[in-house]
């Protein structure tokens, strides 16, 4: 399938059982009200989705299963975040078999790579395989930053197709846009600057706390579509304290207990992660169940 590279793309959770082993019931689950809130596609195994915390085998087990659910009805893209180069290669081709229709390629976890290495790393993934690539530039959580100039050197793969910028920089999508042009589909990257990345030319956003609140989430990127920025506005202040838990070093424990909240997966994380406990968990469900209460009325 090809991807139309535009609209919202949740990040997927993995769910997980309290033994943490993966509950792919859950995840099915899950996937089928994302659909029905209207996304336009699907990517598995990102940062939310516990990538590097998941075995191989594991890891190609959830995309099988993502792809069994989705049935072709949107894209289906996996995370593409591994340790060297060859693993990244090995495991792109792996779920190419399997009937992915994309990735989302990072830079090589833990080495803090210089220009040309990441250069070298994404060209070399992108020629091993023919999938469509969505480029995952978050210097904030990996310290690597792929900054336009680099970009417009990986212009010449034709399929590094998209970017999801994650510097917290909104800067970045008009330099890109100076740079290479449209050369790239933009995204979006973090939570809490949707309306800004789209107001700046956006074509979509990756969403993370939008898995718990899909149908508002599709709402407000459809009105900033339409232009409706009065009614956006209205919307994006009701969601600003639910959208800042997407920006916390803990964003995996604190997404997956407003999932719990509202009825759509569990709080269960696969260790180092640990629940949260204490006044962070009695501070963080204070936000979700606030957002709750005051949910807005849509459509």
């Amino acid at each position: 399938m090809s991807i139309v590279w535009k609209g919202v793309f949740p990040a997927v959770t993995t769910q997980m059982r309290q033994d943490q082993s993966i509950d792919f019931e859950a995840t099915a689950r899950h996937i089928e009200v994302l659909l029905d809130s209207g996304v336009t596609g699907i990517i598995m195994l990102g940062s939310l989705g516990e990538n590097t915390s998941l075995e191989p085998e594991e890891k190609r087990q959830v995309v099988k299963a993502a792809i069994d659910t989705v049935k072709g009805r949107v894209p289906v893209l996996s995370g593409v975040s591994e340790y060297t180069t060859a693993m990244a290669v090995r495991y792109a081709q792996d779920i190419e078999k399997l009937g992915a229709d994309g990735i989302m390629l990072l830079p090589a976890m833990v080495y803090k790579a210089f220009p040309e290495e990441t250069i070298a790393h994404f060209r070399t993934v992108a020629r091993n395989t023919s999938l469509p690539i969505l480029c995952y530039n978050n210097p904030i959580g990996y310290h690597v930053d792929i900054t336009p100039q680099m970009f417009e050197i990986l212009a010449e793969e034709p399929n590094l197709q998209a970017i999801k910028e994650s510097s917290g920089d909104t800067r970045r999508l008009t330099d890109l846009r100076n740079q290479v042009g449209d050369r790239y589909a933009l995204f979006t990257g973090l939570d809490d600057l949707i309306v800004e990345g789209l107001v700046l030319g956006a074509d979509g956003w990756v969403a993370g706390t939008g898995l718990a609140f899909p149908y508002e989430n599709q709402y407000l990127y459809d009105l900033c579509r339409a232009g409706d920025w009065e009614k956006a506005r209205e919307i994006y202040r009701w969601y600003m304290p639910l959208l800042h838990l997407d920006t916390h070093i803990k964003f995996v424990q604190y997404i997956k207990l407003a999932l719990q909240e509202v009825g759509l997966g569990a709080e269960w994380t696969r260790a180092p992660r640990l629940p949260l406990v204490g006044e962070e968990r009695e501070r963080v469900l204070k936000v979700i169940r606030m957002g709750i209460a005051n949910r807005p009325k849509i459509g």
